[in-house]
């Protein structure tokens, strides 16, 4: 295929006051054809450091997860678009993929999922739950999107063939441990708070066993003590995860309050 039938990639982020992982971003979608950054009122220096690395940076105010994604994927230039968190960046053998499916035109799909790989606390995680946690993040918008109402856990879907390409997209996560658990908190907040909206209610065998099995799923069948002590920690994070989404579902189920009550 000749340069000019070459389909051009716009990378489409969502930041907030990531002016210290930020960079390394952006650096990794130097191959894109533009990069759109949609910052959610950031009070350090991303929006600056966005600008001088060439990208068109756009503000919102953050309603969700998935709408603010899908509100980056609309204002790109380009139709093919290459999904990024601020803290992820495309690795080496995941980039060469990418080109490669570009050079042909993205002939054979309507979008590509690939390997996420997360680093935990100095160590990357390549069992368990943790990996290869395939994401679909490039794809055709006019064949899909960031679509649904789920706001917390939003994963972008498609109209057509979904292939897998080779390498990773690098995830670093968290900058402490007390962010991860703040992270985490808040994650199961939202998510229960989508449950309870669906209709869906907790239980005390939900309580006790859904927690215990999201623990051995990843750590002994999936093989999560491979990983070593970062394995062990990832596990009872995310059993705890479930636990605490869990409550609050059944806290919602009785009325009682999520948050401190704001003066």
């Amino acid at each position: 295929m000749n340069a000019s039938a070459r389909p051009p990639i716009s990378a489409c982020i969502i930041a907030f006051n990531e002016e210290d992982r930020i960079g390394d971003c952006l650096a990794s979608l130097v191959f894109c054809d533009e990069i759109v950054v949609v910052d959610s009122g950031s009070t350090d220096r991303t929006r600056e450091l966005c600008e001088q690395a060439g990208a068109r940076v756009l503000q919102r105010a953050f309603d969700g997860f998935r709408s603010q994604k899908q509100f980056a994927v609309e204002q790109a230039t380009h139709d093919w678009v290459l999904c990024l968190d601020a803290d992820e960046r495309v690795g080496d053998a995941l980039r060469a993929a990418i080109q490669d499916a570009q050079s042909r035109g993205f002939a054979d799909a309507a979008g590509y999922r690939f390997a996420r790989l997360s680093e935990y606390f100095g160590k990357f995680l390549r069992h368990g739950n943790a990996y290869p946690d395939r994401v679909l993040r490039l794809f055709d918008r006019r064949l899909g999107g960031w679509r649904g109402k789920r706001e917390i856990h939003e994963t972008a879907s498609v109209d057509g063939d979904v292939r897998t390409l080779p390498g990773d997209l690098i995830h670093h996560p968290y900058r402490s441990f007390e962010q991860l658990l703040h992270k985490t908190e808040r994650y199961a907040r939202m998510m229960a708070e989508h449950e309870f909206a669906r209709g869906k209610r907790a239980s005390l065998a939900k309580l006790i066993v859904s927690p215990a099995w999201r623990f051995w799923r990843g750590y002994v069948f999936r093989g999560g003590f491979l990983d070593g002590w970062h394995g062990l920690v990832y596990a009872y994070v995310r059993a705890n995860y479930v636990r605490q989404k869990t409550i609050m579902l059944w806290l919602l189920q009785h009325g009682r309050p999520l948050q401190t009550p704001r003066d």
